[in-house]
C-alpha cells in the first residue's frame, strides 16, 4: 500500500502547476519541498496554451491577473551589427485571429497563487528535501531530510536543472554550456511598450524587453558573463542608461530599475525522460537560454501531458506508462532545444557563414506566409496534439 500514488519533488512553478491540475483531477497528490525564501524576481512570457492551463486549474485570471500584461505584438530585431542580418520580423496576435499570444506574469505572483490553489485543493505539502530513493517493481520510496520514508507508485521530479532526484535514480543528461549570463530586472520608462515583446540579437546573446502593466517592462539581457557582472555592479541610473543605450531609445527614457539577478547560460536535456516510476518535468527534463520564451511554457506541457498519462491509470509508474510520457515529451522538447540552441550559437560565432545561414533563415520566416504561419504556431505550441488540459 502506498502513502501517495503521486509525489512531487519540488515546489517550482512546474511541480506546483502539476500539483494542482493532478488534485483537480481526483489524483492523491504530495509535494515534497524545503520552504521559498526568498521571491523570485523574473516574469515569464506564458502563451496561450500555459494560459488555458492557468484557467482550467481556476487561477487565471483571478488575483493576478492586474499585475500581468498581454503580449499582441512579438518584435524580433537584428541588432548584431554583422555583415549579413536579418531583416526585422513583426508578429501580430490578430494573425492567429487572436487578441493576444499570451501573457507576462511575475514569477513572484504566480508560484505562491499555485501554492495556494494546491493547499485548497487538498494537497499534502511536506517540508524538507529528498535525500534518498529507491525504485521497486511496484512501488518508489523517497527519504526526506528528516529521515520520513514515503513510498508512492509514481514521482515527478520538478526540482530543477540539477535535479538530485534525476542524478539519484541514474538518468544520463546532455548539457552545452554557453559563455553567456541573463540579467533580469524590471523598469519604469516614458514611451509605451504598446503590449509588445521585442527581442534585439546582440552579437552576445538576445536583449529582451517584455510588457509589464503600466510604462513599465522586463528585460532580460544576455552577454558575456564578465559584462553581465559589471552591469550588475552599476548604480540604477548607470544601468538605465546602459538599457536605453541597448534598445536605441525605442521605450524613451528608463529609470526606476528592480535589483537585477544574474544566471549562468546552458542548454541540457535529459537523453530519457522517464523510468523507474519517475517521469522529468520543467528544469528537470530540460533547461534552455531564455529565447523565444519557451522556457515555463515548455515545462507547463510537461506538466498537461504527465496529466494525460496519469490521470485513469490504475498504476502511474508502469513502465509502459513512463515510455509513453518519454515518446510524446521527446517530440516536443528536442526540436525546440535544437533551435534554441542554434540560434544562440549563430549570435556567438565568429563564422560569416553562420550569420548568413541565420538572416536567411529569419528572412524566409518573415516573407514566407506559409513558413510565418508555421513559425509563430510552433512558437506558440498550438499543435493539435496538445494535452487536454491545455486546449481552448
Amino acid at each position: 500500500m502506498v502513502d501517495f500514488p503521486v509525489i512531487i519533488s519540488g515546489a517550482g512553478p512546474a511541480g506546483l502547476a502539476a500539483a494542482a491540475l493532478l488534485a483537480q483531477e481526483g489524483v492523491k497528490v504530495a509535494v515534497i519541498a524545503p520552504t521559498q525564501t526568498a521571491p523570485d524576481p523574473r516574469t515569464t512570457a506564458l502563451m496561450q496554451p500555459a494560459m488555458q492551463l492557468l484557467k482550467y486549474i481556476g487561477i487565471w485570471p483571478g488575483v493576478i491577473a492586474t499585475h500581468c500584461a498581454p503580449l499582441r505584438r512579438l518584435h524580433l530585431i537584428d541588432d548584431t551589427g554583422h555583415l549579413v542580418s536579418a531583416p526585422k520580423i513583426e508578429f501580430a496576435a490578430e494573425e492567429l485571429g487572436l487578441e493576444e499570444f499570451g501573457w507576462n506574469v511575475p514569477l513572484a505572483l504566480l508560484i505562491p497563487t499555485l501554492h495556494q490553489r494546491a493547499t485548497a485543493l487538498g494537497v499534502t505539502f511536506i517540508e524538507g528535501k529528498c535525500t534518498s530513493v529507491s525504485a521497486g517493481e511496484s512501488a518508489i520510496t523517497l527519504t526526506t531530510e528528516t529521515y520520513q520514508n514515503l513510498s508512492t507508485e509514481l514521482v515527478l521530479a520538478a526540482d530543477g536543472a540539477t535535479s538530485p532526484l534525476r542524478r539519484a535514480l541514474g538518468f544520463a543528461t546532455q548539457t552545452r554550456k554557453f559563455d553567456q549570463a541573463a540579467l533580469v530586472t524590471t523598469f519604469d520608462h516614458t514611451a509605451s511598450h504598446e503590449f509588445t515583446s521585442t527581442e534585439w540579437h546582440k552579437q552576445d546573446g538576445p536583449f529582451t524587453t517584455v510588457p509589464l502593466p503600466g510604462n513599465r517592462s522586463a528585460l532580460v539581457w544576455m552577454a558575456k558573463p564578465a559584462r553581465i557582472e559589471a552591469l550588475s555592479q552599476l548604480s540604477s541610473q548607470e544601468l538605465c542608461t546602459e538599457i536605453q543605450l541597448e534598445n536605441h531609445g525605442a521605450l524613451g527614457r528608463v529609470s526606476n530599475p528592480s535589483p537585477t539577478k544574474s544566471f549562468p547560460m546552458q542548454l541540457q536535456r535529459a537523453t530519457i525522460l522517464a523510468k523507474s516510476r519517475c517521469f522529468l518535468i520543467g528544469e528537470a527534463a530540460h533547461a534552455l537560454p531564455p529565447i523565444g520564451a519557451q522556457g515555463l511554457n515548455l515545462s507547463l506541457r510537461d506538466v498537461a501531458t504527465a496529466a494525460d498519462v496519469i490521470v485513469g491509470a490504475s498504476d502511474p509508474g508502469t513502465p509502459a506508462l513512463c515510455a509513453e510520457y518519454d515518446r510524446l515529451r521527446r517530440a516536443d522538447i528536442g526540436p525546440r532545444l535544437e533551435v534554441t540552441g542554434l540560434l544562440n550559437a549563430s549570435l556567438l560565432s565568429e563564422f560569416p557563414a553562420m550569420h548568413l545561414a541565420r538572416a536567411a533563415s529569419l528572412s524566409a520566416v518573415a516573407k514566407f506566409p506559409p513558413l510565418r504561419h508555421l513559425a509563430l504556431r510552433q512558437g506558440l505550441g498550438t499543435a493539435a496534439t496538445l494535452p487536454f488540459a491545455m486546449r481552448a
